[in-house]
C-alpha cells in the first residue's frame, strides 16, 4: 500500500475560525471542492461544518499536541507493514461532531466507517470514480471524546487496516464477518479497548451465538455497539454492556493470535 498523509486539522481549524453564517457554509463547500464536481478533500464530509465552540476547543488542542504529526508516524509504521499490499491511498485526520452535530448519530457513522462503502473507497481495484480527485482513507476523531495521542492512533491505525482488511476479504456482511473484521482491525492498529471481563465476554458470545450468520444492519448493530449505544436509534436492547460485540472481537482476535 502507498498511504499518503495529508494534515486536514488546520484546514477544519481555518473553517472553524469563521462566523458561523452561509459564507462559512458556503466555504466549507468550495474547500471540498474548487470546481463544484470533483471532491478535493472528501474526508472532511464528516466534519460539521456548522461546528460549534467545543470543536474549535478539540481542533485547538489536536493542533497543540501535534496530532498531525503523530498520525503521520503511525502511518509510516503501518506503511512498512502494509508494503504487500496494493492500492494507493491519502489519508486524513477529521473530527465528527457527534456530541452537538444535529445530524451525526455516532453509531449510525460508526457502522458505517467499518463497514460500509467507505471502509475502502473507490471499491478495491476498481478506477477511482469520476467524483474524486484520489483514493482516500479518513481517521475519526469523536467530538464527545477526550484528545489524546493514543485516540489519533488509533484512529489513523484502524482506517488502513480496515481498509487492507476488506480489498483482500471484500465486505463483511454476516454479523461473524464484522467480527472477525473488527477484531483483526483493532489487534493491529494496537487499540487498548473496548474491554470486557471474563464474565461479561462469556454472556456477551452467549448471546451473540444465535446471529453469527445475520447480516440485517439493525441486529448487528445492537451485537456490536451493545444496548446504551443502540438506544440512540431506538434499537432492541439484548442485555449487552456498551461495545460488547467489539470487545469480544478483540479479545479473540487477540487470544487466536
Amino acid at each position: 500500500m502507498n498511504l499518503e498523509y495529508v494534515p486536514l486539522l488546520r484546514i477544519q481549524r481555518e473553517l472553524q475560525g469563521q462566523p458561523r453564517n452561509l459564507e462559512r457554509f458556503r466555504r466549507y463547500l468550495r474547500t471540498m471542492s474548487r470546481d463544484g464536481a470533483t471532491m478535493d478533500l472528501p474526508p472532511l464530509v464528516l466534519m460539521n461544518p456548522m461546528g460549534k465552540d467545543h470543536v474549535t476547543a478539540l481542533l485547538d488542542e489536536l493542533l497543540a499536541l501535534d496530532a498531525d504529526g503523530l498520525a503521520a508516524r503511525a502511518l509510516s509504521e503501518a506503511s512498512d507493514r502494509l508494503a504487500e499490499e496494493s492500492g494507493d491511498f491519502k489519508v486524513g485526520l477529521v473530527i465528527s461532531d457527534d456530541l452537538m452535530g444535529g445530524w451525526t448519530n455516532r453509531y449510525d457513522y460508526e457502522f458505517n466507517l467499518r463497514f460500509g462503502p467507505g471502509a475502502l473507497p473507490g471499491g478495491g481495484p476498481r478506477p477511482t470514480p469520476k467524483w474524486m480527485r484520489d483514493r482516500w482513507l479518513t481517521g475519526v476523531l469523536w467530538s464527545s471524546e477526550v484528545v489524546s495521542e493514543c485516540a489519533v492512533r488509533e484512529a489513523v491505525l484502524t482506517a488502513v487496516y480496515r481498509a487492507a482488511y476488506v480489498q483482500r476479504h471484500g465486505i463483511a456482511r454476516t454479523l461473524r464477518d464484522k467480527l472477525a473484521q473488527e477484531g483483526h482491525v483493532m489487534r493491529e492498529a494496537g487499540c487498548s479497548g473496548p474491554v470486557l471481563d471474563g464474565e461479561d465476554l462469556a454472556y456477551t458470545r452467549e448471546v451473540l451465538a444465535p446471529y453469527l450468520d445475520e447480516e440485517d444492519k439493525r441486529i448487528c448493530m445492537e451485537c456490536l455497539f451493545g444496548d446504551e449505544p443502540c438506544r440512540t436509534l431506538g434499537f432492541t436492547p439484548r442485555g449487552l454492556s456498551p461495545w460488547a460485540g467489539l470487545a469480544l472481537a478483540l479479545h479473540d482476535a487477540r487470544q487466536n493470535g
